[in-house]
């Protein structure tokens, strides 16, 4: 049906106007002045013409053809324009009106009308609250903006109908175009995912480009990018960075977890690149477009001037890039052609005097060079000389290279034809730097991203759901009548030998404990367990129990162990009062290994996110920790721990004795597993994990299962 939207027979504008300053007229002028070569049909009681084409009364009175309607008119009147818009048999409208959920209240209640009579009838909508949709190849522009985007191979995807004012008319200004724009507004129908899946199969596309306040559905969007990405390159700028979490969290995990922590590992995933501002993103879209793959990390510097080559040099290297050792050849060729006080080692800084002779000759040995794999031009304007021969000089030797060529043109005013002329053979031109560098980190990122192996995640077969299904159940009062899995009930941390146990149905082995009543019984397990012994208090209201000092270390005799119990039972009730207090759990104390953090918590839209990293107490302190998305495959596991310190620690460094790695991976990939296979739970965390030099042993466990609520 998407393939309708893109490619209408027919559209009709209703709230077409005469009035010039008028968004009705704005449609009506862009729609006739695209070039759309289908039936246009324009909706207007009151008028007999508008720019020349005849105007209907109502939807019912304009002929066939008609697959696509542009509604503008007052909030109020969209309910029975979309009623009639569905008994004509109309598929597609783009709501461009404005008055609903991103006003108040009564305007949700009147959005959620309009969508309900939509489907009735299989109508789809865009929108409200948006400007619309433009095709350049097709083409057609149903927006009200007075800019006009050129043709290109960059799409944009927006929630901001603002922002896409913005973006046509700085893109226009840059030299580059667009394949289709898409302001979705509310969304209050069709989602960014299905915009993706369409974009995905555009020919005229070669990158998404996208911004971000949300998305409609976590895994419908995974789907859609998951399918684009190896044919597409996908740039997103995810905003709202800082906005507070939409539930408080009571685990480490949770807590390092914020919302965007769930973007980024989902972007990781699927080879979307997140930019951090609206430059950036089509600073690397336009690389992305324009631009041979990069197929190294070598980069070769070609300036004008010392100072720029530094700043280069910081910003490649920033950028997870290097700079290229030329070869010899390379070397005695560009001593041939440049000045004796040049820089022939990179960066090349071929003095205040080269011209177009110079720049072509140089990038050209450059170009030629096995070690180089991307070439970054610097030009600073001459003081007296025109910078345009030397930009042509520059794109003769560009075009159609076979490596990345980007060209940090610094300047402004006086540089605007030498600009005309790289963007005529599409070189990517930037203002300084470290924009051109920041374009050559994205291509290598996503070269990168495109060389990993395709991998299916980890399925352990050994693992017994049915135990662990019975031990979740069980940890809950008998006096519930019903479990989280039958209706939406209030829940609490399981902890303790439950969370052990439920865990350990997975392969996770847990230490040996008991839960004591008395300081008595604690002494009885020490005797069987063998001093020294760790007691801890436990209860279900207190999940960080070392906060209000509800854990004793260390313990090596009978008479410090019944101290210890009182003591701990006493800071308890002191520091929360509510508190339920079953006793404490006593466990042997492990000496050895290395103490790391493996958790997970499940994010509302993408589903659970996979958290690694040194453990303890300070966990939260250190924030060494990496994310991943569940299900995980090997590599996955993997590079997350290689991503922390605590996992390069793992195979010994500093002075600090290896210990078992596999089992580490092992516990994640097992973690990992538990959190897909029972999505009631909300979080999982094991701190510490205590790693030996041969197994790993899980010290404390918390499980917390989701309210249906």
């Amino acid at each position: 049906m998407l393939e309708t939207l893109f490619a209408p027979r027919g559209i009709a504008v209703i709230g077409a106007s005469r009035d010039e300053t008028k968004l009705g007229y704005g449609v009506a002028r862009n729609l006739v002045n695209s070039g759309y070569r289908g039936a246009v049909h324009f909706i207007n009681p009151h008028a007999d013409q508008i720019l020349g084409l005849r105007c209907y009364p109502s939807i019912e009175a304009a002929p066939d053809p008609i697959d696509l309607v542009v509604v503008i008119v007052p909030a109020a009147l969209v309910p029975q324009t979309i009623e009639a818009c569905g008994q004509r048999g109309i598929r597609w409208a783009i709501i461009v009106s404005g008055g609903f959920r991103e006003t108040d209240r009564a305007g949700a209640d009147l959005e959620r009308q309009i969508v309900a009579i939509a489907r009735r009838y299989g109508l789809r909508l865009i929108g409200p609250n948006c400007i619309g949709l433009i095709d350049t190849h097709l083409p057609f522009n149903t927006t009200f903006i007075k800019s006009v985007p050129h043709p290109g191979e960059i799409a944009f995807v927006s929630q901001s109908g603002a922002i896409c004012q913005a973006v046509i008319d700085w893109g226009t200004g840059m030299g580059f175009g667009f394949s289709r724009i898409a302001s979705l507004g509310n969304q209050a129908d069709l989602s960014e995912a299905e915009v993706i899946t369409a974009l995905a199969a555009d020919p005229h596309t070669r990158v998404i480009t996208m911004y971000l306040e949300g998305v409609k559905d976590g895994a419908q969007f995974k789907q859609a990018v998951s399918a684009a990405a190896r044919d597409k390159s996908i740039v997103a700028l995810k905003v709202g960075r800082t906005a507070a979490g939409k539930r408080a969290v009571s685990s480490h995990t949770g807590a390092l977890a914020g919302q965007e922590t769930a973007y980024d590992v989902v972007f990781d995933r699927y080879g979307i690149l997140r930019a951090n501002t609206t430059e950036e993103l089509f600073d690397w879209a336009r690389a992305l477009a324009w631009c041979p793959p990069l197929m190294g990390d070598r980069v070769a510097v070609l300036t004008n001037a010392g100072g720029p080559g530094i700043l280069a040099v910081d910003a490649i290297e920033a950028n997870g890039l290097r700079l290229a050792t030329l070869s010899i050849e390379t070397i005695a060729a560009l001593k041939e052609f440049l000045l004796p006080h040049a820089s022939f080692h990179n960066p090349i800084d071929m003095l205040a005097s080269a011209g177009p002779r110079e720049y072509a000759a140089a990038l050209r040995v450059l170009l030629n060079d096995a070690r180089v794999d991307a070439v970054l031009v610097i030009c600073v304007p001459p003081p007296i000389e025109d910078l345009t021969p030397v930009a042509q000089a520059i794109a003769a030797v560009g075009l159609g290279a076979m490596k990345p060529v980007v060209v940090a043109v610094m300047g402004e005013a006086t540089v605007r034809d030498a600009l005309k002329a790289l963007r005529a053979v599409r070189l990517t031109d930037y203002r300084f730097p470290e924009r051109a560098a920041s374009a050559l980190g994205a291509l290598w990122r996503h070269v990168q991203w495109l060389a990993r192996p395709s991998e299916e995640p980890v399925v352990f077969e050994d693992v017994d759901r049915k135990a662990a299904s019975a031990s979740l159940r069980g940890a809950f009062p008998s006096e519930c009548e019903a479990s989280p899995w039958d209706e939406a009930i209030s829940f609490e941390w399981i902890t303790g030998t439950q969370a052990t146990r439920i865990l350990e149905a997975y392969g996770i082995e847990g230490t040996r404990e008991a839960l004591v009543r008395t300081a008595d019984e604690a002494a009885q397990w020490a005797e069987e367990f063998g001093y020294p012994v760790v007691l801890k208090i436990a209860s279900p209201d207190i999940p960080h129990k070392s906060d209000i000092g509800g854990v004793a270390l260390d313990l090596r005799e009978a008479e410090a162990l019944r101290l210890a119990f009182e003591r701990i039972m006493a800071k308890a009730r002191a520091a929360m009062p509510e508190a339920r207090l079953d006793g404490a759990t006593i466990q042997p104390m492990l000496r050895d290994g290395q103490e790391v953090i493996i958790g997970a918590v499940r994010d509302e839209q993408f589903g659970p996110l996979i958290m690694f990293g040194a453990g303890g107490v300070d966990v939260e302190g250190q924030r060494d920790v990496a994310f991943g998305l569940a299900p995980l495959t090997r590599l996955e596991a993997e590079r997350m721990i290689e991503a922390t310190f605590a996992g390069r620690r793992l195979c010994g460094l500093r002075g600090s004795p290896p210990v078992d790695r596999e089992a580490v991976i092992d516990r994640v990939l097992r973690v990992a597993q538990f959190a897909v296979e029972f999505p009631q739970v909300a979080e999982v965390e094991i701190n510490p994990l205590r790693v030996l030099e041969s197994g790993a042993t899980a010290i404390d466990v918390r499980i917390r299962v989701i309210s249906d609520e």
